[in-house]
């Protein structure tokens, strides 16, 4: 059964920073309907995974009634707002809307993703939401907001369920381009030339992470092909990334411990 609009509560960040254009976008459409408060970093945040503040204090500076920005991650803002910081707890976490593609390995690096992943792993339904660029690198923000919007409403309808966790890309383009959704699974990118070497004014070398833009390889199923075709692509993820064959392949060593003694003893899976 679908969450009652007065028990729905929204939490909203990204690893754009707390002044982004595409979470600003979402927040004003999101609030007008729901219960929803924002807790994003206050400075860009790309790339950075799914790691945590550790080693000194979070700053949580209150910029409005619902809103926050954190001097953190977005993983670190997920927390903050799952644990304390707000009058109770959300369960429904939207990340986004993120200024540029979430698509195959990307989610390994992406902050966007982290951020959703971290919600779900705290027990709410998650939500990560990425923009494609144009060829000339714009971003038209007017279909991602009709997309995101569409897209949390029908997960709402549909219940909040344990472990949901959703990776959405919308190509670009104006409102009513994208030619539908389409059901993907994440592809697989090919990197080249990625570490640029030089040298700084006083002779030093440095390294330079980048490189030409890279390619994409999977069949007609994935993400990037979805976006290729110009359609809306939902990707559902899991948090648990056990490898049931490798599993299989396992149980079949033959390990000698490291003391002589004889094979090591396999329990049954």
């Amino acid at each position: 059964m679908s969450p009652q609009t007065d028990q729905l509560y929204i939490l909203l960040t990204n690893d754009d920073g707390v002044h982004a254009p595409g979470l600003r976008v979402l927040e004003e459409a999101l609030s007008a309907r729901w219960d929803t408060v924002v807790v994003a970093p206050d400075r860009e945040q790309s790339a950075s995974s799914h790691s945590l503040t550790l080693h000194h204090p979070l700053r949580v500076q209150q910029l409005g009634e619902k809103r926050f920005s954190v001097d953190g991650t977005p993983t670190d803002c997920v927390m903050l707002g799952m644990h304390g910081l707000l009058p109770r707890t959300p369960n429904l976490i939207i990340s986004g809307i993120n200024h540029g593609s979430n698509l195959g390995d990307d989610v390994i690096y992406s902050g966007t993703v982290a951020a959703a992943v971290e919600g779900c792993l705290l027990g709410g339904a998650s939500i990560a939401i990425s923009l494609v660029p144009s060829d000339d690198n714009g971003f038209d923000l007017r279909q991602a907001e009709e997309v995101a919007c569409a897209v949390v409403a029908e997960t709402i309808r549909n219940g909040l369920k344990k472990d949901y966790l959703l990776n959405v890309n919308i190509p670009p383009g104006p409102p009513g381009s994208a030619k539908g959704y389409r059901v993907s699974r994440l592809g697989r990118r090919t990197y080249r030339e990625g570490i640029f070497k030089d040298t700084d004014p006083r002779g030093k070398p440095y390294y330079w992470i980048g490189g030409q833009d890279p390619a994409w390889v999977g069949g007609e199923d994935t993400d990037f092909k979805a976006i290729e075709d110009g359609y809306v692509s939902l990707t559902p993820l899991r948090l648990d990334w056990t490898d049931e064959t490798g599993m299989g392949l396992l149980q079949g060593w033959e390990l000698i411990d490291i003391n002589g003694c004889g094979p090591a003893e396999r329990a049954e899976v």
